[in-house]
């Protein structure tokens, strides 16, 4: 049984909490929060303590440590995780920061201790079907990859402030899908974003419609779409033409059903946003990781990959700014 410490009692850190307890390979024993009001509330709710992110630490009991805290705070939790030799899931990204994130690679991998960082999309049932598809060569060579996702609105222009940019916060699960998918990182990243849904997110420094183009060495281009509303519900879509055929992964719908009239043919909108379209994945992603420390299963998605996306959102942040291509080293 393996025995977590959850560092984080918000939004996603709830979603985790679930994940946990209801494997039958873990148990919840600890939860930390800044906020004494959430940490109580979810502890009980589980059957843990509420206790400190320190002390969760220092405990010889507990074998991992799940972070959800707010981003600022995941470089240092992992290297202070690392270091008291637990495993971790840390949500993305790494940080805000390219330069502390890669420190805190470096600083991680000397103590031997794998990461594993939550970009859950991977362990969607259909992304991950793609992928399946792919590695058995199913429509030959991926050649051209495209990637939309558009929340249904924005979030607020406070978040906003300290999220570190749609790059950085939104599309970073995009970049990671991008080198998920082709295998490889690209040479060439290209961004073009505007403020067109709410002007004070212009007024706060960030962008709320975006399209990035990925070009890569051998000529594949991946190209990526965000926008912060999308009135309709969570819109996730995936295409990849390869050189024998294609691969696209549609929308998960909030039923299937469909009306066919005179009229026309309606069907239900998309899930309404991550938290019901993602929960099967996060609840994959807890079970890979609990596989990686009591089976010794490789770790799917590691701090380098971590890192990896992290690059991406930089050049693009960068090329967005400027207006020009941003070439990386590959």
């Amino acid at each position: 049984m393996l025995k977590v410490g959850l560092l984080g009692a918000g939004r996603i850190g709830r979603v985790h909490a679930i994940n946990i307890a209801a494997h039958a390979r873990s148990q919840l024993v600890a939860v930390s929060d800044v906020n004494e009001d959430a940490v109580q509330s979810l502890a009980s709710a589980h059957g843990a303590k509420a206790s400190t992110s320190e002390a969760i630490l220092s405990d010889a009991s507990i074998d991992a440590v799940l972070i959800a805290t707010s981003t600022d705070t995941h470089s240092d939790l992992i290297e202070r995780a690392t270091a008291a030799g637990k495993r971790v899931l840390c949500e993305k990204p790494v940080d805000l920061s390219l330069e502390r994130a890669q420190r805190c690679l470096s600083a991680a991998s000397k103590t031997g201790i794998p990461v594993m960082i939550g970009f859950n999309r991977r362990f969607d049932p259909n992304f991950a079907a793609i992928k399946a598809s792919l590695k058995a060569g199913e429509v030959g060579k991926p050649e051209l990859l495209s990637i939309t996702s558009f929340d249904p609105a924005p979030p607020p222009v406070s978040y906003v402030k300290v999220s570190g940019g749609l790059f950085r916060d939104m599309m970073i699960h995009d970049f990671d899908m991008a080198n998920f998918l082709m295998g490889a990182a690209p040479q060439k990243v290209h961004a073009a974003g505007t403020s067109i849904v709410d002007p004070e997110i212009g007024k706060a420094g960030d962008v709320d419609t975006a399209v990035v183009t990925l070009t890569y060495a051998d000529g594949r281009i991946a190209v990526i779409k965000n926008s912060r509303r999308a009135v309709y519900g969570y819109d996730q879509r995936v295409e990849l033409l390869g050189s024998e055929g294609l691969l696209s992964a549609g929308n998960v719908l909030e039923n299937t059903v469909s009306k066919s009239t005179s009229k026309g043919v309606v069907s239900a909108k998309p899930e309404l946003f991550f938290l019901e379209r993602y929960m099967r994945a996060y609840a994959a992603e807890w079970d890979a990781f609990v596989a990686s420390v009591l089976d010794g299963a490789e770790v799917p998605v590691t701090l380098e990959d971590g890192v990896a996306a992290l690059v991406l959102a930089e050049a693009a942040t960068e090329s967005a700014r400027s207006g020009k291509s941003v070439l990386l080293e590959v």
